[in-house]
C-alpha cells in the first residue's frame, strides 16, 4: 500500500530541511558568512530558491535552525556520556573535566562560521538577544548534569551562572588557541588545565 500524501509532503520537507541544513556549515565555511548567498546553499543542497523559502526566512534563521540542531547533538553526547557513567569514581575535579570535555567539540569549520556570525549579531541587537537565549537554555541543560559530576568529586556550585559564563568563555578562548596550533598537544593539554582552574574558581568544598 503506497504513503497516504498527508504523510509524504511533511517527510519530504523534513528531508529538504535537514538537506538544506547540512549543505549550510560547508558553504558558510568555505564563503564566510557573510558573503555567502542562498542559491549557494541550494545548489549545494540541490534544491531551488523556493524549496529554500519553504523552509527557512533568511540565511539567518538558517544559521540558528544549524545551531539548535547542533546543540541538542552536543546535549544528547553529554548526556549519554553520563548515563553511561555507573560507578565509575571522578575523586577529584581534574577527573570531571577529561570525563565532559571531550564531549564538547573543537571543530574548525564550525568555529570559524560561529565566530562571523556572532560579529554578524553584535551589529543586530535582536539576533543578539536569541543567541543569549540560545546559550542560557544550553547552560540550563548542561550545567545540572556538571553539576553532579562535581558533586561526586565533592565540589559544590554556590553560582550556576557565573560558572556557565566561565566555561563557554574558556571554551571561546581555547578552541581559537587550540585550532590555531592544532598539532601542538601541549596548547590542548592547556585547555584541560584552564577548564580546572575554572571550575576550581567557581566551585567549592562541599561541607
Amino acid at each position: 500500500m503506497s504513503e497516504p500524501a498527508a504523510q509524504r509532503v511533511p517527510r519530504r520537507r523534513a528531508e529538504t530541511r535537514r538537506r538544506l541544513l547540512e549543505a549550510a556549515l560547508p558553504v558558510f565555511a568555505e564563503e564566510g558568512f557573510g558573503k555567502s548567498t542562498v542559491e549557494q546553499v541550494c545548489e549545494r543542497a540541490g534544491y531551488t530558491r523556493g524549496a529554500f523559502y519553504s523552509n527557512f526566512a533568511s540565511l539567518d534563521e538558517l544559521f540558528l535552525a544549524m545551531w539548535e540542531r547542533r546543540s541538542a547533538e552536543m546535549i544528547a553526547a553529554v548526556r549519554a556520556k553520563f548515563d553511561g557513567l555507573g560507578e565509575v569514581e571522578l575523586p577529584d575535579v581534574r577527573s570531571v573535566v577529561e570525563f565532559v570535555l571531550p564531549a564538547i567539540p573543537v571543530e574548525d569549520a564550525w568555529f570559524r562560521v560561529t565566530a562571523e556570525f556572532t560579529a554578524h549579531a553584535l551589529r543586530n541587537p535582536s539576533l543578539r538577544r536569541v543567541m543569549t537565549a540560545r546559550e542560557e537554555a544550553i547552560a540550563e541543560a548542561l550545567l545540572p548534569l556538571v553539576v553532579q559530576l562535581l558533586a561526586r568529586a565533592g565540589r559544590a556550585v554556590p553560582d550556576r551562572a557565573a560558572l556557565a559564563q566561565a566555561l563557554v568563555a574558556m571554551h571561546d578562548g581555547t578552541s581559537a588557541q587550540c585550532l590555531m596550533d592544532p598539532d601542538n598537544p601541549r596548547v590542548w593539554e592547556r585547555r584541560f588545565d584552564l577548564c580546572e582552574r575554572v571550575v576550581l574558581a567557581y566551585t567549592e568544598e562541599l561541607a
